[in-house]
């Protein structure tokens, strides 16, 4: 989802949104450098600190305890360890072990995963994760890449001092025993996905792996460790981690659980984890529990505000977590809701999320439309809180929030039918090509995408399928439609994957844009002149945005050629050649660099007649492709084909 415009005023944003960032080798100690040089991401606003510590009381208790309440006694933590290397545990790891004054190791029983972050192709895409790997595991450095370059340039802030270092402090590895015992807090950061039988089939957690995790840190230990529950479990689950270390401890071994639940958004996890919104600590309310607190406390605190480290109980933190997620779905299906009054009555839905997002009680965020939501969160968390509400004979709050999940199911089958109805009712033998099949831009996460039902649908109506996606993995695409029951056989006949959107729409009747990556959009961006974003491969962004134009400008022509020499003594001749360098070094996670927006004439001169665009997305603009002769659907206005306006609900 884009993110909205930020207003020009003197006070930063928040967080940023657009920092590119490169490695490079280590260079000479910081200490030899100028003080000038060494500008830090992070500046804390301590007015703004020391204002919010006088407003609440020293014994506040209300809404959340302070971390400064658990000023006591506590264990520093040196070494941790990392149960998982998927979407959460991979990024997690890499960032805290980049960010904070410890060793972190990544434990995984999948081994070609874990030979994949030892390597220079992550078995995950996320923007800027590339850069921060390297930088914690291989010790290299992270510099900016900013406008004007020379005394704009900054060091990335890495309060582990990389450049000090002679190895560095991420590792990944296999050996789980020796992992476990060499902790001093351990992550749990495993899938738990939705029960496959049983009772609760769909509905509630499966929490095998989280049980097999927690066995394992309790049979392996050999000293008393703080366990930290990372994955996204339903409520109470801390406390039968709890009972399960302390029935399997070896004596004198004693176990702290505590629930730090992740907030992160695919596609801008790195992001997230530089600059959270919040980082929620639960704990047991007891000394014990607020001494562990306070040990994790002090590791985020490393790199994040202390205002923004909240503790609470873990009940409230676990269900903080799926309540965050079941409310974002609900925006979403909210947004989606309204798209379908717009196509019938005429109204245009980007206009109406616009004058929604107006109004500071709703805001602009999550509400653009689209063919429903995907990804791992938002589904499996609602019907965690069904079950839960079910197992608490909460009916109709249970219907409430099923129907979020009814409506998104409902919009990718509206999405299919309004397709086949342009189509002259038959898709029988012609070829449709899907643009994008990861469920949203920036990340390579395939879970639950909208494209995985529209291919299913479009192969029960007997079409040939033509899918790309610029950072999924052809495996993957596969893996998806045979665990969604589809028959490798039959999908081998009507479904084809290509190596670039040219392909997949080369004598295409039609093109379905289910992902919302930049290179597939035609808008105008002056900043762009054809070429995507840095931001779309490179994430994050300067927080007091004074660097990183898209692409020099006249602005700041003059300085492309007045670069200050690098520590290492190693001066790139131009911006652009500075810039392409490490555009190169970040492609290197999926092989592929992609620098240039999709060529619609291109596709055009290539496509049979009549020729539809199917814009899932909102991120075309209809009036240009129309002048190229494509007939475009866009979700949330009225059909532009009046032989279908009788509605395909």
């Amino acid at each position: 989802m884009d993110n909205p415009s930020h207003s020009q005023s003197s006070t930063p944003p928040r967080r940023p949104d657009d920092l590119r960032i490169r490695v490079r080798a280590k260079s000479t100690p910081n200490s030899t450098r100028r003080k000038s040089d060494l500008v830090p991401v992070f500046t804390h606003d301590t007015a703004r600190k020391a204002s919010l510590e006088t407003e609440l009381p020293q014994d506040y208790n209300g809404l959340f305890r302070s971390v400064d309440n658990t000023k006591m006694s506590h264990k520093q933590i040196r070494k941790i360890t990392c149960l998982g290397s998927g979407f959460v545990g991979g990024p997690t790891s890499a960032v805290m072990a980049f960010k904070a004054n410890v060793d972190v190791t990544v434990v995984d029983v999948n081994t070609d995963r874990i030979a994949a972050w030892q390597s220079n192709v992550l078995p995950i895409y996320e923007p800027g994760l590339h850069e921060i790997v390297q930088a914690a595991r291989d010790c290299r450095e992270v510099e900016y890449v900013g406008e004007g370059e020379g005394e704009g340039a900054r060091t990335l802030d890495s309060r582990a001092d990389m450049s000090s270092l002679s190895r560095g402090r991420l590792f990944f590895s296999t050996d789980t025993d020796r992992a476990i015992n060499d902790a001093d807090l351990i992550f749990v950061c495993v899938n738990t996905p939705a029960k496959a039988h049983g009772i609760g089939r769909d509905t509630a957690a499966d929490l095998g792996f989280v049980e097999a995790a927690t066995r394992a840190i309790a049979n392996i230990a050999k000293d008393s460790k703080i366990v930290i529950e990372k994955s996204t479990v339903p409520c109470r689950t801390a406390q039968s981690i709890r009972e399960i270390l302390s029935a399997n401890a070896r004596s004198g071994v004693v176990f702290e659980v505590l629930s730090n639940p992740e907030f992160l958004a695919e596609g801008t996890a790195v992001r997230d984890l530089l600059y959270p919104d919040r980082v929620i600590i639960g704990s047991l309310p007891t000394p014990t529990g607020l001494k562990a607190a306070a040990s994790l406390a002090d590791i985020y605190a490393q790199w994040v505000p202390r205002e923004r480290i909240i503790t609470m109980n873990s009940w409230s933190s676990e269900l903080s977590k799926l309540a965050s997620n079941a409310m974002l779905a609900q925006r979403v299906s909210s947004v989606n809701a309204l798209s379908v009054i717009c196509e019938a009555t005429g109204a245009d839905v980007n206009e109406v999320s616009h004058a929604c997002g107006l109004d500071s009680r709703i805001g602009p965020l999550m509400l653009n439309p689209g063919p429903g939501f995907g990804g791992s969160c938002f589904q499996k968390d609602i019907f965690n809180i069904v079950y839960l509400s079910e197992s608490l004979h909460l009916r109709e709050v249970a219907d409430y929030w099923r129907s979020i999940i009814s409506m998104n199911e409902y919009q990718k089958r509206r999405f299919t039918q309004r397709i086949i109805a342009c189509l002259f009712n038959n898709l029988a033998g012609k070829k449709i090509a899907v643009l994008g099949f990861a469920f949203k831009k920036d990340t390579s996460d395939t879970r639950g995408s909208p494209a995985i039902t529209l291919v299913r649908n479009f192969v029960a109506e007997r079409a040939f399928v033509a899918i790309y996606d610029p950072k999924v993995q052809e495996e993957q695409i596969w893996k998806e439609l045979v665990d969604d029951g589809g028959d490798l056989a039959e999908l081998s006949t009507y479904v084809q994957v290509c190596k670039s959107a040219y392909t997949a729409c080369e004598d295409g009747d039609a093109v379905v844009v289910v992902t919302e990556w930049d290179e597939f959009s035609n808008k105008t961006d002056p900043m762009l002149s054809g070429a995507l974003a840095p931001s779309t491969i490179l994430a994050d962004i300067d927080p007091n945005r004074i660097s990183t134009p898209k692409f020099p400008t006249s602005f700041n022509e003059k300085n492309l050629h007045s670069l200050q020499l690098t520590q290492n003594k190693y001066e790139l001749k131009s911006y652009h050649e500075k810039f392409n360098t490490s555009l190169r070094a970040t492609a290197a996670d999926t092989g592929v660099c992609n620098t240039r927006r999709l060529d619609w004439r291109r596709v055009a001169r290539g496509m049979r007649r009549p020729m539809y665009v199917f814009d899932g997305r909102n991120i075309l603009d209809a009036a240009k492709l129309e002048r190229l002769g494509f007939r475009v659907e866009t979700i949330g206005k009225a059909s532009t084909n009046l032989h279908f306006l009788g509605g395909y609900g």
